[in-house]
């Protein structure tokens, strides 16, 4: 008797190849489209979910596999839209894919394989696992996952399955495409979980309202004003063109260059004084958030302020055990540079080998040693 593995299909290329790669392997596949989101529509107005399961539903009917369609819809809005909105009013920069992975993907599914007497579930992800059950980087290093994985345990990990993570996104569409799928060349998805590509302020709007606030240069100088704290990240790039109206650029002498310049003005947008080129200008981004006093402080590209090395971690999650390395390499981004770094565990906190930019609080920090996916946490500011 075949084993049946319940399969995650999403009406994209990678879980579509997924499926067709476990029933080569021998086994009894049952297609499982998530109905998470209904408030994101296409160009004609239709419900984007739609469109997306039209596709598992053609793919499912190539490969004569059943698709069932799940409503997680309420739990996802509990779990991760609303806990999404909860922290952005507080400043914090979350990851809804790793909620999503964490509280909607790995455990309801699972669940609902239970239920139906599967004792196996597989995803359309980039990882992979080896015989200990240890959760491993992807071949293909720029489509790894592993990122959005890491709060994955152990006892969910004995029953996955995660067919494409030995193979690159090229072989994956070259798989397709040979295989006459219609989706063989549809663009990944991007952007939020379930939600798709949006204008993240916009909707953090939604619940959010704006309230008019302060921008300071790293000296305490009002340089421009933003229209709401909670919009905004580290490491985000400051400008008219980016919402911001910045109102002058102190002389660099006083912000630690060396090479002294007179200020510059914007003015709505626009660049006025003695400057001649737009090439001239610096890039200014946000270095620091004060919530309380609803304040951005802003820093010129290469100040100190927009760089950190020692990273303070909690809410952490080890899939194994607490890692007894002190050598790791650390990720703070999806596919993100590994930078060699120190564990400190009696201290909850990372050293970076080298500082970098683009740090915010509440963003993810994964660990590694070697391939192996260790686990992580929650960035956090002393």
């Amino acid at each position: 008797m075949k084993q049946k593995v319940l399969l995650a299909m999403s009406g994209g290329v990678d879980s579509s190849v997924a499926a067709l790669l476990l029933q080569k392997k021998g086994y009894e596949v049952i297609g499982a489209f998530m109905k998470n989101w209904s408030n994101t529509k296409d160009s004609l107005g239709e419900c984007a979910w739609r469109g997306e399961r039209r596709f598992a539903l053609k793919i499912a009917a190539q490969l004569d596999i059943p698709l069932i369609t799940l409503d997680f819809e309420k739990q996802y809005k509990e779990q991760v839209v609303n806990k999404m909105f909860q922290k952005y009013k507080k400043g914090i920069t979350p990851n809804p894919d790793i909620d999503c992975n964490q509280k909607i993907k790995f455990p309801l599914l699972i669940k609902e394989a239970k239920k139906r007497g599967i004792d196996l579930i597989a995803t359309g992800h980039f990882v992979r696992k080896n015989k200990k059950n240890q959760l491993l980087r992807a071949k293909d290093e720029s489509k790894d996952q592993s990122y959005f994985l890491y709060r994955i345990k152990k006892s969910e990990l004995k029953h996955c399955l995660f067919p494409i993570g030995k193979y690159t996104k090229k072989q994956i569409r070259e798989i397709a495409e040979k295989n006459n799928f219609p989706n063989f060349d549809k663009k990944s998805t991007v952007g939020i979980c379930f939600i798709g590509k949006i204008n993240l302020k916009k909707f953090l709007q939604q619940k959010i309202k704006p309230k008019k606030g302060k921008i300071l240069d790293p000296e305490g100088n009002q340089i421009g004003e933003h229209d709401g704290i909670y919009y905004y990240t580290i490491g985000q790039r400051l400008g008219p063109r980016y919402g911001f109206d910045i109102k002058k650029e102190l002389d660099s002498q006083n912000l630690g260059n060396s090479k002294k310049e007179k200020g510059r003005v914007f003015a709505k947008g626009k660049l006025s004084g003695n400057l001649k080129s737009k090439k001239n200008l610096k890039k200014w981004y946000v270095a620091k958030k004060d919530i309380k006093k609803n304040i951005l402080i802003a820093a010129p590209e290469g100040h100190k302020l927009n760089f950190r090395k020692k990273i303070i971690i909690k809410n952490t999650h080890w899939i194994e055990s607490k890692p007894k390395y002190k050598k790791v390499y650390a990720r703070i981004r999806h596919v993100g540079e590994l930078l060699p770094a120190k564990l400190d565990l009696e201290k909850n906190q990372v050293i970076l080998k080298k500082s970098i930019t683009g740090i915010s609080q509440g963003q993810a920090i994964v660990l590694y040693k070697g391939k192996k996916c260790l686990g992580g946490g929650e960035i956090e500011f002393e």
